[in-house]
């Protein structure tokens, strides 16, 4: 199990690579139940090594012409501080379970959006809303420092529904952002959880050596391609988490049927 750990921590790198997102979505569920670690610890863990994956596939793309460095310098120092907020200060107050499902939800939603978005120019980054986008900054920051994740999955649709920002160009620059919100969420974590530093260490490695292959193989892919499979992924990943978490709620909800029997019982 350990081994296929590690060869999925290749995978999770080539996802952030050729999608821009999918990283801690994919590392949160290798850890836990492929290397047992608690859950907080390996969602702390998680921003870690898609931090620095993210950081050297956005390398890649900004060689490539993939990076919108202004659009992404202002989504990227507004989500920082809204991750570090949402990860110090939200994360504590609810539960594994809420944080996925609301997650999941949240996936099924952008998926959506992506679909039906029209198409936009490949080569040009178009005049956008900064307060708004400013605001979605934050937003989207607050929402992945609370669950957990690098951010990429509404970052992508955040450039290229508000910045109209073309596809592969959203990809690399949402990279960029990943790596700037996971280091905030990590420092958000720091002193509550413990980190396996060493772990991390080989584990980023090998994210890196798969957010390479990706980040290489995007320009073999048209925008069209990447948008339809980005927004499948979102759906397949959003039912899973939602499968997952099924049993948490059916109990609830039992329990909340099994106490109004009881109360009809009584008050006849």
């Amino acid at each position: 199990m350990i081994i296929l750990g590690y060869l999925l921590a290749i995978l999770i790198g080539m996802s952030l690579g050729m999608i821009g997102g999918g990283g801690s979505i994919l590392t949160v569920p290798v850890l836990v139940y492929l290397f047992d670690f608690p859950a907080k610890e390996a969602i702390a863990m998680s921003l870690g090594v898609v931090g620095i994956a993210a950081i050297v596939g956005a390398g890649t793309h900004w060689r490539q012409g993939n990076v919108l460095l202004r659009t992404s310098i202002l989504l990227g120092i507004f989500s920082m501080l809204g991750a570090f907020l949402g990860a110090k200060y939200l994360a504590p107050l609810v539960s594994g379970t809420v944080q996925l499902v609301v997650f999941a939800f949240t996936m099924l939603v952008a998926a959506f959006f992506m679909f039906r978005n029209k198409q936009v120019d490949e080569n040009a980054e178009s005049q956008v809303n900064m307060p708004l986008l400013a605001l979605f900054g934050i937003l989207v920051g607050a929402f992945t420092g609370l669950v957990g994740v690098g951010g990429g999955f509404l970052l992508v649709p955040t450039l290229v529904l508000l910045a109209s920002v073309p596809m592969k160009k959203a990809v690399g620059s949402s990279l960029l952002i990943i790596s700037l919100n996971s280091m905030a969420g990590v420092l958000g974590y720091l002193g509550s959880v413990p980190i396996q530093w060493s772990f991390l260490t080989a584990f980023s490695f090998l994210t890196v050596v798969g957010i390479s292959l990706g980040s290489q193989l995007t320009r073999y892919v048209s925008q069209s391609a990447l948008k339809k499979g980005f927004s499948i992924f979102l759906i397949l990943m959003g039912l899973f988490i939602l499968y997952k978490n099924r049993a948490e709620f059916v109990p609830q909800a039992e329990k909340g049927i099994s106490s109004w029997s009881q109360k009809l019982s009584i008050t006849s």
